[in-house]
């Protein structure tokens, strides 16, 4: 196994513990936030550019609360997890029988390319999953991004700005120590790592696609503030793809 293959192999192992050990009700998860606070919020945003009949995919769909919301607009809908545990998840979810889900580890090109193969070119909608990816797979996830929407897809990604590091440095503060939410994170060994803002249309124009919109919108968490409001990172947004 090379180093890559190890590392990917822990990350991996990472996220199969941290959803063996989820909430099983959706809203326990720091960035589970409901429906409405995400794709609904989000949909004005891509859907001009989500044309067409083509898949949607949901990359990094967690226990598939959002790949759901997605299936009320689109059809077909899958939703891509690294860990078999959060796939078992969102199979349960209310709904869930429109959406396919699956497991596959997008960092192996194979899986990519059999994917595009199986499908052909696709939407993809990928919300705070970048920054979680070590550096080493950043790019890989770019790739596997822009294979999977081919010449005629439009990818949507949302992922937390430099500036969220201080709200998450803030929670992290609170008195009464971190949420629990977040707490579990860290616990399982996934630390979000700071991304300079523009390192993620960097990432993906080196992956051969195009920034066609881009703009800030915030990314809301299940916790709250103490006026009760959600608390959101500083957070933009990007719709990427290749030029007609």
């Amino acid at each position: 196994m090379t180093a890559s293959e190890h590392a990917n192999a822990e990350q991996g192992g990472a996220w199969e513990e941290f959803w063996r050990e989820a909430p099983p009700v959706p809203g326990g998860v720091f960035w589970d936030a409901a429906p409405e606070a995400a794709v609904e919020r989000h949909r004005p945003l891509f859907a001009p550019h989500f044309t067409g009949e083509l898949p949607v995919l949901d990359l990094g769909c967690g226990n598939g609360r959002h790949s759901v919301a997605l299936s009320r607009f689109y059809t077909p809908v899958l939703g891509i997890d690294i860990s078999p545990a959060a796939v078992t998840l969102a199979r349960r979810l209310p709904g869930a029988a429109a959406v396919d889900f699956r497991a596959e580890d997008l960092t192996d090109p194979k899986a990519a390319e059999r994917l595009h193969a199986e499908l052909g070119d696709s939407h993809v909608y990928v919300r705070g999953v970048i920054h979680q990816c070590t550096p080493e797979d950043r790019g890989r996830m770019a790739a596997a991004v822009a294979r999977l929407a081919g010449d005629h897809g439009r990818a949507f990604v949302v992922e937390p700005s430099a500036a969220a590091k201080d709200t998450l440095l803030g929670l992290m503060k609170r008195p009464g120590g971190p949420p629990a939410s977040l707490a579990a994170v860290f616990e399982h060994g996934i630390a979000p790592m700071a991304m300079a803002d523009e390192q993620v249309p960097e990432l993906f124009a080196a992956a051969g696609l195009g920034l066609l919109d881009s703009g800030p919108v915030p990314l809301t968490t299940t916790e709250t503030e103490p006026d009760g409001s959600p608390v959101e990172l500083p957070a933009q947004y990007l719709v990427l793809g290749r030029e007609s």
